[in-house]
């Protein structure tokens, strides 16, 4: 099955549609009035969805388990045609179309199987995805194509050349991937007053983003925090939640990590885990999503 563990879960909906199509007016009659051999066609039927939808990864091989939380099945009569309509939903990181597709075939196909000894010349008819909603597609920002950043390594050995930087180039990766110019990336000893600095200076040229990485454990000579939270001007901490939360959920020790989420007038400051794992999934954890911010800090659209 394709990886999903670097997803964030969100509300996930799908409809999906079958049409059952039979061959003489009196079968529909004989649905209306429950008088089919077999039973109530569209209450068994939609047992059979219900059932159907559950079992969707039994049946399809690369298809995720996942908690269904709602299924919905309507039916739609015109002529002699009846359209099956299925909604699916679920808070998950994967989305439901194939269970909503594969519960409208087997309602579909539940309604043939109990028709079929009154009426010979039933066909199934146009299963296919209506809509879907929820997943990256429906929550990415696509106003600002000019936003630009720096990333600041914080870290004593780095700096000084006994280790190589990960961490740095991990974050460096996903903001180029979300189409973020990197302005500037440099690596800084753990100094209170050079990182400071750095902050100062790049809000003055404009720069949209700073990202630090380093500096935010328990250890003595971890003073990121202790350096961006004086000057900052607002806290963002949903921001700061969402990182640790993200993190916590695959690792145990994520809520050690001090990670901090503010503005420097129009300026985003992030300060992230050192390591390379802890940068990597928080910068995971919250973009796209978070250049959602920018619409609100500078409000002009940018194509």
């Amino acid at each position: 099955m394709v990886d999903i563990t670097h997803k964030n879960t969100t509300l996930r909906t799908a409809v999906a549609q079958a049409i059952v199509k039979v061959s003489k007016p009196e079968t529909i009659q004989a649905i209306k009035n429950d008088t089919v051999p077999k039973g109530n066609v569209f209450a068994m039927s939609k047992a059979a969805g219900l059932l159907g939808v559950k079992r969707t990864p039994d049946i399809l091989p690369d298809c995720h388990p996942l908690p269904i939380e709602f299924t919905g099945i309507e039916y739609k009569v015109d002529g002699l045609e009846i359209t099956v309509l299925f909604t699916v939903k679920t808070i998950y990181k994967t989305g439901v179309e194939v269970e909503a597709m594969h519960g409208a075939s087997v309602v579909a196909l539940n309604m043939y199987d109990m028709l079929k000894p009154i009426d010979k010349g039933i066909e199934i008819h146009t299963i296919k995805l209506l809509n879907k909603k929820g997943g990256k597609s429906d929550f990415k920002d696509t106003f600002r194509k000019d936003l630009t950043a720096a990333v600041v390594v914080c870290s004593d050995s780095i700096s000084a050349g006994h280790k190589e930087d990960r961490a740095g180039k991990a974050i460096i990766s996903k903001l180029e991937s979300c189409d973020v110019k990197i302005s500037e990336y440099i690596i800084i000893p753990d100094e209170k007053g050079s990182i400071q600095q750095k902050a100062k200076s790049y809000q003055e040229q404009g720069i949209d983003m700073v990202i630090y990485t380093g500096g935010t454990g328990l250890s003595g000579r971890d003073v990121t925090p202790e350096a961006l939270l004086p000057i900052l001007d607002r806290r963002i901490p949903g921001i700061e939640e969402a990182i640790r939360n993200y993190g916590q959920e695959r690792m145990p020790f994520a809520m050690l990590s001090r990670s901090v989420a503010g503005t420097l007038g129009d300026t985003l400051v992030l300060a992230l885990p050192g390591s390379t794992n802890g940068a990597k999934e928080s910068m995971d954890a919250i973009f796209p999503s978070v250049l959602h911010i920018f619409r609100i800090l500078k409000g002009a659209r940018h194509d």
